[in-house]
């Protein structure tokens, strides 16, 4: 991990651990980062005058932000004074000069003068080169079109230097964009000196000054022995010079802080969005499928809002979708082809228990107003590998007999020629339902079931 900038990942305009943005997050890739691979000692020496050469091409005092403020950007980014003014408390820090930080965003727990919006800042500099080609594939995911425009200084992972240069990226009323991935996007930093410092620092201290009997000691009527925390503050000051020392001597606490925000943060995935524009996003999403007509004509709406609806339903577990995926040299296609990132529920289990090779999950779209039959049954299974997967969603508007179909399903998989799931407008529809509804969590048992219906014969 880099001492500094560690693997770098955003959060509202907040920016914490994460892997390669660049290709879906595919989370078993790390980014490089300018100071990974470096001692304690070659970082101090070597690091930190890179990273004074990084600070002083800041040219740009706009503050980078997530969305579209109606009044326009509140506040400045760092600028060359304020970068300066950066690299000296990275100086001056004995967190940073004793190797003791693991990460970037633990800057906020130790180093006096650098909060949550530095460090999205900085880190929003360092990887906008993997954002701005994360950004290229999202707008030819969506055929949304692009220019190449100035993109400001970044760490280039090809030179393992800082670069400026030019980028394809959208434009819109001449500002040009960057997206930010959803998994990666967050409304408050994880790390949080406060937080830790009353509930791990002051709790840490209160069991052993109990343990110790010391005069702070309080006993109650009831019986019971209490340190009161409003006594620790009195000695033990909320400063981030003082965190650092309760840090370095009682490590222990430090990596029980980082074990629970590591567990959070996996849990926090499925909740990317507020609850209330998830739920009216799956409304939008029910009513734009539902407004698209069956036929030819209008297969390439169909497809385009099955991308955003199948993105939508299966994130976390299966992400970074790739339209009309090349194969076989580019003489067979995959309509859309998505990561599998499940780390538990059905489509984990499929190949951590059920032994299915399922590294890629493959979805072909059907818009015909008739039924869907062998053929489109054939077509997709004949795009099934062990290395892609053996597992894919046969997407059409609707089934004269599903029954039919199952049993033609079955019939594929019992032969060994992979696991094809079919699934129409109405299971679509009912999925997006149910995360209307604020049961999101309730979708697992529905994919497992409409898996075992084809699995179990």
């Amino acid at each position: 991990m880099c001492p500094l900038t560690g693997t770098c990942r955003f959060s509202w305009t907040h920016l914490q651990s994460h892997s390669d943005l660049t290709a879906g997050l595919n989370q078993r890739t790390r980014i490089s980062c300018p100071f990974s691979k470096m001692s304690s000692t070659q970082f101090v020496k070597a690091g930190l005058n890179r990273l004074d050469i990084f600070c002083r091409s800041f040219k740009n005092p706009t503050k980078p932000t997530l969305g579209c403020p109606v009044a326009g950007p509140q506040g400045a980014g760092i600028g060359s004074f304020q970068a300066g003014q950066l690299l000296s408390a990275l100086r001056e820090s004995d967190a940073i000069t004793t190797g003791f930080l693991s990460s970037l965003e633990e800057c906020e727990l130790m180093i006096e003068g650098i909060g949550w919006d530095k460090i999205s800042d900085l880190t929003t500099n360092i990887i906008r080169g993997q954002l701005a080609k994360y950004t290229l594939e999202q707008c030819r995911l969506h055929d949304i079109p692009v220019r190449r425009v100035s993109c400001g200084a970044f760490y280039s992972t090809d030179v393992h230097d800082w670069v400026s240069d030019y980028l394809e990226l959208p434009v819109v009323a001449g500002h040009p964009f960057l997206l930010v991935p959803k998994a990666a996007a967050r409304f408050k930093l994880a790390y949080d000196h406060q937080a830790y410092y009353r509930a791990y620092a002051l709790e840490f201290l209160q069991a052993q000054h109990l343990s110790a009997g010391s005069s702070l000691v309080h006993a109650l009527k009831n019986g019971k022995r209490k340190v009161y925390k409003k006594d620790l503050k009195a000695i033990y000051p909320c400063t981030k010079a003082y965190i650092f020392r309760f840090s370095k001597e009682n490590p222990e606490v430090l990596t029980k802080y980082r074990d629970q925000l590591r567990r959070l943060e996996k849990a926090d995935l499925q909740n990317v969005l507020k609850e209330d524009d998830e739920r009216g996003l799956a409304g939008a999403l029910g009513d734009a499928l539902a407004a698209i007509p069956a036929g030819g004509d209008r297969a390439t709406e169909y497809h385009k809002i099955m991308i955003g609806i199948l993105e939508f339903i299966f994130f976390p577990l299966l992400v970074g979708p790739r339209k009309e995926q090349e194969i076989h040299q580019g003489r067979k296609r995959i309509d859309i082809l998505m990561e599998n990132a499940a780390t538990d529920g059905i489509f984990h289990r499929l190949h951590s228990i059920r032994s299915l090779p399922c590294a890629f999950v493959a979805f072909e779209c059907k818009n015909y107003t008739t039924e869907v039959a062998n053929p489109e049954l054939d077509q997709l299974s004949g795009r099934f590998s062990p290395n892609r997967g053996k597992i894919g969603f046969l997407c059409c508007r609707q089934f004269e007999d599903r029954s039919r179909f199952i049993e033609r399903c079955r019939d594929t998989f019992r032969d060994d020629r992979g696991l094809v799931v079919p699934i129409d407008d109405a299971s679509v529809i009912r999925w997006l339902q149910l995360i209307e509804a604020g049961k999101r969590r309730e979708l697992d048992a529905y994919l497992t079931r409409a898996i075992d219906e084809v699995w179990i014969s």
